[in-house]
């Protein structure tokens, strides 16, 4: 089972209950990541992560194996973990299963009920707000949150939850892509307005062809600078 995404103190996404101090440590380490104070290729230290986060290195440690299994994090013996660093091919990848999956999930979508549309308006409400004050680590959990309460509504639940963990693999670069694109930003609240109104007609032929080019744009964008070229 996941847990419900529900507004910026859920930092953004969908994952399995943990209990203890092991969930916290996962849950902060995805802050860190939201917020880019980690970076691909970034080293972890579990001491100095421990120290930082007050808690000892056991629940570091198996917060660690949780992160390497999502495919954030890398492990390399008797060197350390990492944050992974995508090569282009491999963000590529990412995308090519999106697209394969959202276009799946967006086909079972049934009509929406306005308390649903409501609260999609809402959150893109608070997306723009956010970036309009510079706010990006909210702006970026709100996105996830715009999307996932789409995606959740299909009732394709195991489809879903592999949606997020493609996502989370790409996750940092998106923050990255949100913080520093001012013209990006203001594309997906525009992009999200329309969605919500395709939603509202149930025409989930003209969601899937928005959901396209909503992707695209972020993919050709951010592809482009893995692959070291100028978009």
């Amino acid at each position: 089972m996941v847990e419900q995404v529900a507004g910026a103190e859920s930092a953004g996404r969908l994952r399995p209950t943990r209990a203890g101090a092991v969930a916290e440590v996962v849950d902060r380490l995805h802050e860190m990541l939201f917020s880019m104070e980690l970076l691909p290729g970034q080293s972890l230290r579990q001491e100095a992560l421990a120290a930082r986060l007050g808690v000892s290195r056991a629940p570091v440690r198996e917060a660690l194996r949780i992160l390497e299994s999502e495919g954030i994090l890398e492990h390399v013996r008797n060197v350390g973990y990492s944050v992974k660093r995508l090569t282009a091919a491999e963000f590529e990848q990412t995308y090519l299963m999106r697209r394969a999956l959202e276009t799946e999930v967006i086909r079972a979508l049934p009509p929406f009920p306005e308390d649903l549309i409501k609260r999609l308006r809402e959150v893109n409400r608070e997306i723009r707000e956010a970036g309009e004050r510079a706010d990006f680590p909210t702006l970026h959990r709100l996105n996830v949150e715009f999307h996932f309460l789409v995606f959740q509504a299909s009732g394709l639940d195991l489809v879903v939850d592999e949606l997020q963990r493609v996502w989370t693999l790409s996750n940092v670069y998106r923050s990255a892509y949100l913080a520093y694109d001012h013209a990006a930003r203001q594309r997906i609240v525009h992009e999200h307005d329309a969605m919500i109104e395709a939603l509202r007609r149930h025409d989930t032929k003209l969601m899937t062809k928005l959901m396209d080019e909503h992707r695209a744009g972020t993919r050709a964008q951010i592809g482009s600078l893995l692959a070291g070229t100028a978009p």
